[in-house]
C-alpha cells in the first residue's frame, strides 16, 4: 500500500448543476504515474438515512427515483440543512417522509456512496421509540409508507423495488444493531 496519497497537480470544475459539481483532477502518484480523474461532488452539508423501527415493524417509503425512472422502496433519507446536526436531519426526514419522529436515534455508520468518483458520505441511523409527527417536505408527491414485519427483514431483499445499495446496507447495519436473526 502506498505511503501517501497522490499529489493533486491541477483541479478544475468542468460541469455544474443545481445539485452536483464535476471536477477534473490531474494526479501524480508516488510511482510518478500521472492520470486524470473526474469526480462528482455533492452537497457539502452531508446526507442521512434512517431505518425506522416501530414496534415490530420497519417503516419504509416507496417514492419516485429519477435515476432509474422507477418507484423504489427504501428508508427515509435526505440532505442535512444548514445549522442541523446529522441526528436533527435524520429526525426531520423521518417526519417529512413517513410521518413519525423518533425519541431514540442511534448512529450506526458513515457510508461512502461511490468513493471512486463521488465525494459524498451518508450517515446511517436507526430510529426507535417513534411517535406520530408530520412535517411538510419537498417531495412532489406523497411518499407511500410501507410497513414491513421486523421478523421478516431478510425478505425485503427479495423485493424487486428494494435495490438501492444504501438502503440494503442500512438494513444489514440495523439487523446487526438490533440483533435480528
Amino acid at each position: 500500500m502506498p505511503d501517501k496519497k497522490p499529489q493533486i497537480l491541477h483541479a478544475e470544475v468542468v460541469a455544474q448543476s443545481r445539485l452536483f459539481q464535476i471536477e477534473q483532477v490531474h494526479l501524480k502518484f508516488s510511482n510518478q504515474v500521472e492520470r486524470q480523474y473526474e469526480r462528482m461532488k455533492g452537497n457539502a452539508r452531508g446526507a442521512v438515512m434512517v431505518v425506522p423501527v416501530h414496534g415490530e415493524e420497519l417503516l419504509l417509503g416507496r417514492e419516485y427515483a429519477a435515476g432509474t425512472h422507477s418507484y423504489e422502496l427504501g428508508f427515509p433519507k435526505g440532505l442535512v440543512d444548514p445549522g442541523e446536526t446529522h441526528a436533527e436531519a435524520a429526525n426531520r426526514e423521518l417526519q417529512e417522509e413517513i410521518g413519525f419522529g423518533a425519541r431514540k436515534l442511534t448512529h450506526l455508520m458513515e457510508l461512502s456512496l461511490a468513493p471512486g468518483y463521488f465525494a459524498s458520505k451518508m450517515q446511517i441511523f436507526v430510529a426507535e421509540d417513534l411517535y406520530e409527527s408530520r412535517l411538510e417536505g419537498d417531495e412532489p408527491e406523497p411518499i407511500e409508507v410501507v410497513r414491513w414485519p421486523l421478523s421478516q427483514w431478510s425478505e425485503l431483499l427479495l423485493e424487486d423495488d428494494f435495490s438501492e445499495s444504501r438502503s440494503v446496507s442500512a438494513l444489514f447495519l440495523a439487523q446487526k444493531h438490533l440483533k435480528l436473526k
